[in-house]
């Protein structure tokens, strides 16, 4: 109705508003936050519009699984440990054999889901960044805006005046709310405890879940290659959290052994 730089348009749009609305962020940070704060918004853009064509072109799941090396490169190049490379080639041949489709793959379409998943992966670096400069939602609700603004060209000019469609409108809102908005939050909040390098390993977990909601919900039946597929997402992540929490858990103890007051008890 509105093509995918419309939605894209909108969905950022109102996810903006709403985030301004909670966070009322302040103008007042120096020139590197704001620098953060830019490629952020620019990348989330970039992200959404190519990730919309793409879809509009290829399967979800042929589309969602290109996507995916954007996340599976952080996780495996960031890594220095031959685990985490495991875990994340884990992931990856989950999401492969979950989002198994068709021969019918247009070559700009992937094209478009590489570009995305670039930008992705690149989101993760910089929303790592910002979440450790910007305490709270501030720093998203001004990428997000951002990020609107930059899309706002591209959805006018697709879209024109059924932009800003009553019905248009309303959908758009809950679409908002529901996949920027909420999943946003979230995921700035977990970069704040989370290395990029485990981000990444467990965004895999999304078409996972999707595969599942699909399954519960809209009574899309799964065939076995694509259950192996969510088994080995869901143990991909699992090990790769642990294996963190573990090295984390080891660098505290050796610290606290290093400490002069540990050295001075009795």
């Amino acid at each position: 109705m509105v093509g995918p730089a419309g939605v894209v348009t909108l969905r950022l749009l109102i996810a903006a508003a709403v985030l301004i609305a909670v966070w009322r962020p302040g103008l007042r940070w120096d020139r590197t936050t704001w620098a953060v704060v830019a490629g952020a918004g620019a990348l989330l853009a970039v992200h959404h519009l190519s990730y919309y064509e793409a879809v509009d072109r290829l399967p979800l799941g042929a589309a969602t699984t290109v996507e995916f090396a954007g996340p599976f490169l952080i996780a495996a190049v960031g890594s220095r440990r031959a685990a985490y490379l495991l875990w994340a080639c884990l992931a990856a041949a989950g999401v492969v054999l979950l989002s198994a489709s068709g021969p019918h793959l247009n070559a700009e379409g992937l094209g478009f889901a590489a570009l995305a998943g670039c930008c992705w992966g690149g989101y993760i670096l910089v929303g790592k960044l910002l979440a450790d400069r910007v305490p709270d939602g501030r720093g998203l609700a001004l990428a997000v805006a951002w990020g609107a603004l930059l899309s706002l060209p591209y959805g006018i000019a697709q879209a024109g005046t059924r932009l800003f469609a009553p019905a248009t409108l309303a959908l758009a809102a809950a679409v908002a709310v529901l996949s920027s908005v909420l999943p946003y939050s979230f995921q700035l909040e977990a970069l704040r405890g989370l290395s990029p390098r485990v981000f990444g390993v467990l965004t895999s977990l999304e078409p996972a879940i999707g595969a599942l909601v699909g399954l519960l919900l809209l009574d899309q039946h799964l065939t076995m290659p694509q259950w192996l597929g969510i088994t080995a997402v869901a143990l991909a992540s699992v090990a790769a959290t642990r294996s963190d929490r573990g090295k984390q858990r080891n660098n505290n103890d050796t610290d606290a052994a290093r400490s002069p007051v540990t050295m001075l008890d009795p």
